[in-house]
């Protein structure tokens, strides 16, 4: 049973994978591993077994690691010994009465991951009398500051209208909001006052200080606003839960300014500036995200607060432009990229770079929902969206249901709630000779230098602590280790075990100030007995993930970086190394079943968006890299390997090989590529279907067998996020391309002639995965 369970959710209570859960005792027997040593890691991902403690945590005197079950407890001297740096523990006074048969919760062996609830800080509010003026921070409030961008056509600007009227009626009473639309300028609305509607206006060309900012708003800090109170925690410029006396004309809750704001909305209209014939619209985007990180960071430092931005476009205006305003100059491409021929790339990133230390430093967050049928920029703002844990979408209008059910999505409570929290730091804990060499995914590092810290960095590194300004369930890091030492350092094996810790604590939805504390332990392998430890502790899917985060971030940190030759090499030294056969006879080799599916994700991911990526514009790639960074092992795997399930009248649905021998006249396909759910009808299927055959009562049957793979579809894409684009087209069509693009070319148009009558074939000179293992088989068993 309890197996049974691990497959249904690998990641268990502690929501950590590994690529090696058994782990080589030096770095030379680490570099004859091929595939990094690391772990995915989901912080807060919900899981009904873990529990939340009323008190705060005991750690460690000497390395800060927090009491677990694996620490050796003497319950006569109520000393603790912390497994990490086995420093001796007196337990404090009130743990006195424990012993073996009344222990405390954190000691039993099925909490390695337990919650401890933090004491929050209360904030003192600028008004002593909270009744006569209901504008004041409550400690659990969190801020959507909006920017909507209204260069764009009228139909556009009311579909993005109505998604925030229906956006904001469903926040909560309590939550604050604040609206800045921007077209050639910069327009900040304030809400305070309803009677009369006042604008502040920035011009979209200036590069605006915070300062500046602050200044045009009236919200100039000066003297006792900035001078902390005694007990008051700073972060950033403020102390926290000290706002601004002026920011209630801007962040008033949803409860008092819905209708104010609807108005506003119903009132506002596209861009007036005319645009000449030829040209693009001035769009100051990155003025307008200036002004909002330099609002919030005034009127709520260290809040949990996050900017909602609408984009409909390129900006062409002001810091962080990506396109002069001339037509005829394209949106820069990967190989204008690569070329270093994108004119204005290197200086808008370095714009987005600076906008995400202002964020950091406040603990704010920057969503991007951009909608447009042209690049927006998403590719130059990735940096400030990663970095502060924000989340992107892409959607060709606001009216696409990708959009609108993506942007209700952020929205929603109860089940269908992504679970939004604030404010997160991570710690990890190692024990000696393992060292962190950084994390890839929505973070940022904190420089907290420690002995645990490589030499060597991947992402984010130099660190043993981490920021993440916004995290929700479904978030995920990729943390990737090294072993410190080229020689046993315990040669006598008296230590078989290894200990990592992870320590997150974070603003959860609620208000609450919460620590999530998870220890995992593994083995150390012992080389003697060769490989066979190895191999039974190797998680091929986890690999093949991070084997793909690590290949986007070598494409997109090192110049003229070959991803496939560089996979190709890795998988051909893996199976020489994992495999089993005799020298020079391609024909005697086999892989372990821990390794017999790696292959196959190496021959997807090669032909996947992750490493082909002239087939999509440095947006869209900027967006497939981001979610394939923060999202779980299971959803990662489907965005490399898609999964596809078939339907047929004498069956249940089964799954189906990702292979073109899989179409058939008579068969619904299913495919789930994680970014877009493909229906795919059989050629006669679609034809009963255009005939009206469903809407005859004596052919229910054939209506129940066109409705199942509809709702499989729609389950799907009710828990994912962002909404999956749904494709429904017919074999033959011009949308099959959307499935044929995925399939195994096993019938191409070279081998055509070998194929059954009626087998579709793909028009491609990409490789079989059959030639690719025959060519891999021969490769591994060479003798040089």
């Amino acid at each position: 049973m309890a197996t049974e369970m691990a497959q249904m959710d690998p990641e268990g209570i502690d929501g950590v994978r590994m690529t090696w859960n058994v782990w080589p005792r030096t770095k030379v027997e680490l570099s004859k591993c091929v595939i990094p040593l690391a772990a995915s890691i989901s912080p807060i991902r919900s899981h009904p077994d873990v529990l939340t403690l009323p008190y705060p945590p005991l750690k460690c005197k000497t390395c800060t690691a927090v009491l677990n079950p694996f620490c050796r407890v003497d319950f006569q001297g109520l000393v603790w010994i912390c497994p990490f740096c086995f420093s001796r523990n007196h337990f404090p006074q009130h743990y006195n009465a424990i012993s073996e048969t009344n222990m405390p919760a954190e000691l039993y062996p099925q909490f390695t991951t337990i919650q401890y609830t933090l004491p929050t800080l209360q904030p003192i509010h600028h008004h002593q009398n909270p009744n006569q003026n209901p504008n004041f921070f409550e400690p659990n409030s969190a801020v959507y500051l909006f920017v909507l961008d209204t260069c764009v056509l009228e139909e556009e600007l009311e579909f993005a209208k109505s998604a925030l009227k229906r956006a904001i009626g469903m926040l909560p009473d309590n939550a604050l909001v604040g609206f800045i639309s921007f077209g050639t300028q910069v327009q900040v609305h304030e809400l305070g006052f309803s009677e009369l509607s006042k604008v502040y206006v920035f011009r979209g060309s200036k590069d605006l200080t915070k300062d500046q900012v602050l200044e045009q708003l009236g919200l100039g800090v000066i003297g006792a606003a900035r001078r902390p109170m005694p007990g008051i925690q700073r972060v950033g410029g403020s102390p926290v839960g000290m706002p601004n006396p002026g920011f209630s004309r801007f962040l008033l809750p949803a409860s008092e300014c819905e209708y104010t704001l609807n108005s506003l909305l119903d009132e506002l209209g596209t861009d007036r500036w005319l645009v000449p014939p030829g040209s693009r619209s001035l769009r100051c985007t990155g003025v307008a995200l200036s002004v909002a990180a330099g609002l919030l960071g005034v009127c709520a430092a260290g809040q949990s607060a996050r900017i909602v931005a609408l984009v409909g476009g390129p900006c062409t205006e002001g810091p962080g432009v990506i396109v002069s305003k001339d037509l005829s100059d394209p949106v820069r491409s990967h190989k204008d990229l690569d070329k270093d021929a994108a004119p204005f790339f290197k200086k808008a990133v370095h714009f987005y770079e600076e906008l995400a230390k202002q964020l950091v430093s406040e603990g704010h967050v920057l969503d991007v929902f951009a909608s447009a049928l042209d690049q927006v920029g998403v590719a130059e703002m990735k940096v400030a969206i990663e970095k502060t844990g924000g989340l992107v979408v892409l959607a060709e209008s606001f009216g696409h249901s990708v959009f609108k059910d993506s942007f209700k999505r952020l929205f929603e409570g109860g089940e269908q709630s992504l679970g939004l929290s604030y404010n997160g730091t991570l710690e990890i804990n190692c024990s000696k000779d393992i060292k962190i060499q950084g994390v890839i995914g929505p973070c940022t590092s904190l420089e907290k230098k420690g002995p645990s810290v490589a030499s060597t960095v991947v992402g984010e590194g130099n660190t043993t602590s981490w920021k993440l300004c916004g995290l929700d369930r479904n978030t995920c890091l990729t943390v990737f280790f090294d072993i410190s030492s080229s020689e046993k350092s315990d040669p006598s094996g008296s230590n078989p075990q290894l200990f990592l810790q992870f320590l997150t604590s974070y603003r959860s939805p609620e208000g609450q100030s919460l620590l999530r504390v998870t220890t995992v332990t593994k083995r150390w392998a012992d080389s003697a007995l060769g490989t066979e430890e190895l191999v039974q502790g190797f998680d091929q899917e986890t690999a093949a993930v991070i084997v793909a985060r690590f290949a986007s971030y070598k494409m997109e940190n090192e110049d003229g970086f070959d991803a496939t030759r560089w996979l190709d090499r890795n998988l051909i030294r893996l199976c020489a190394k994992f495999g089993d056969y005799r020298k020079d006879d391609p024909s005697s080799f086999t892989l372990n079943p821990s390794f017999s599916l790696f292959p196959q994700f190496m021959f997807n991911l090669r032909r996947s968006q992750f490493v082909q990526v002239f087939n999509n514009s440095p947006d869209e790639t900027a967006c497939f890299r981001m979610l394939l960074n923060r999202e779980s092992i299971s959803n990662s795997v489907v965005m490399i390997q898609p999964s596809l399930m078939a339907y047929s009248f004498h069956s249940l649905p089964t799954p189906a090989l990702l292979d073109v021998a899989s179409i058939a006249a008579d068969r619904i396909l299913l495919l789930d590529t994680y970014f877009s759910v493909v229906i795919f009808h059989g050629m006669t299927i679609a034809q009963w279907r255009n005939m009206g055959y469903q809407n005859q009562p004596e052919h229910q049957v054939f209506a129940q067998f066109l409705q199942a793979p509809q709702e499989d579809a729609q389950t799907i894409i009710r828990d994912r996020f962002p909404t999956p684009r749904l494709v429904v087209c017919d074999q033959h069509g011009s949308q099959a391309r959307f499935l044929l693009a995925k399939l195994n070319p096993s019938a191409t148009y070279n081998n055509a002639h070998e194929m059954a009558a009626g087998t579709d074939i793909i028009f491609t000179d990409d490789v079989s995965l059959q030639v690719f293992f025959e060519h891999l088989q021969r490769l591994a068993v060479q003798s040089s």
